[in-house]
């Protein structure tokens, strides 16, 4: 009670608030998401996303390198395909832009960098849907297939970790047997568990060409009203095999992240998406706020909510920042 109990004591120096924060973002927290482009010779700007570009196969090797040296522990690659069908084909192909684009990041930097790859059809095919879509709807159990040979493929080319985006059903488990039938058991799933039908996305449907032509995700992608299915659909995708279990999005999800750690204490990763990265880059460019400032406060919100892993295009000047530049 007071004056015995004064919470200010603690606040008083820098020093202090330090040595008794509770979350505490650290570069070790944040994977980096890139996107790469078939078919171009120089980086193209993301006009929806400043600061972020599509890169060519060959810029990436200079892009590994550069996040091995910022510390940045891990990168999640997204694929844009010279040309795209009903299925999806160029996602599995051998030679498909992802899967040369982990050889490339791994031929350059090998160990230092945890790649990791997007698992889902939508970036490659012509309807920009998730899976094969026949009379009016999206086919669960037909696109496992797919997923499955799209995360053996990223997997055969050098991936540490695949990540399933789609919200099929029953993915992770496909995916699981998959691997191993290929004997690559050792390499790791980290599930889009609980992925909402958010407006967030905009500016990446721009950044990858995935935009649906017609319709919508809501059919597969959770409600934003709802927080107890999305338990529901981390517990399946654990006991399915993931190592890893991700919501997205992150900012307006905090109460999901906190659900989902403390239910199932489980590695938990959190996508700080397109939009939210927008909409900071928008009111900096304003001068409506101190985009540092801010920044570092989102990350810590989602870090605080009990996120282990933040997925964040923020993460480059996030590392330059906690470095003390």
């Amino acid at each position: 009670m007071f004056p015995v109990r004064r919470m200010r004591r603690l606040r008083k120096s820098e020093r202090l608030r330090s040595l008794v924060r509770e979350a505490e973002v650290t570069k070790g927290d944040l994977i980096y998401p890139v996107f790469v482009q078939e078919g171009i010779e120089r980086r193209e700007a993301i006009d929806a996303m400043p600061g972020q570009y599509r890169l060519p196969l060959r810029g990436l090797r200079k892009e590994a390198q550069e996040l091995v040296d910022l510390g940045i522990p891990g990168v999640i690659l997204f694929g844009i395909p010279a040309r795209k069908d009903a299925k999806g084909s160029q996602a599995y192909a051998p030679r498909g832009i992802v899967q040369r684009a982990v050889a490339e990041m791994k031929a350059e930097v090998g160990e230092d960098l945890l790649v990791i790859t997007d698992v889902c059809l939508c970036e490659y095919t012509s309807h920009g849907h998730c899976g094969i879509f026949k009379g009016g709807k999206v086919l669960n159990d037909p696109t496992l297939e797919l997923l499955a040979r799209t995360a053996v493929s990223h997997a055969k080319a050098g991936a540490d970790m695949v990540a399933p985006s789609d919200m099929m059903d029953g993915r992770v488990g496909a995916i699981r047997s998959a691997l191993d039938e290929a004997g690559c058991e050792e390499t790791l799933i980290m599930s889009y568990a609980a992925k909402y039908a958010s407006a967030f996305y905009g500016p990446f449907r721009e950044a990858a060409s995935s935009a649906p032509s017609f319709g919508d995700r809501k059919g597969y992608q959770m409600d934003p009203g709802n927080s107890d299915e999305a338990l529901r659909e981390v517990l399946l995708d654990l006991e399915e095999g993931a190592d890893i279990v991700m919501v997205k999005p992150a900012l307006a999800y905090l109460d999901v992240i906190y659900r989902v750690k403390n239910e199932f204490l489980a590695p938990t990763a959190a996508y700080n998406v397109s939009g939210e990265y927008a909409i900071v880059k928008a009111a900096a460019e304003k001068g409506y706020c101190d985009e540092r400032k801010l920044v570092m406060e989102v990350l810590t919100a989602i870090k605080r909510a009990g996120a282990d892993i933040i997925l964040t295009y923020h993460a480059k000047d996030a590392a330059g920042w906690l470095d003390g530049g």
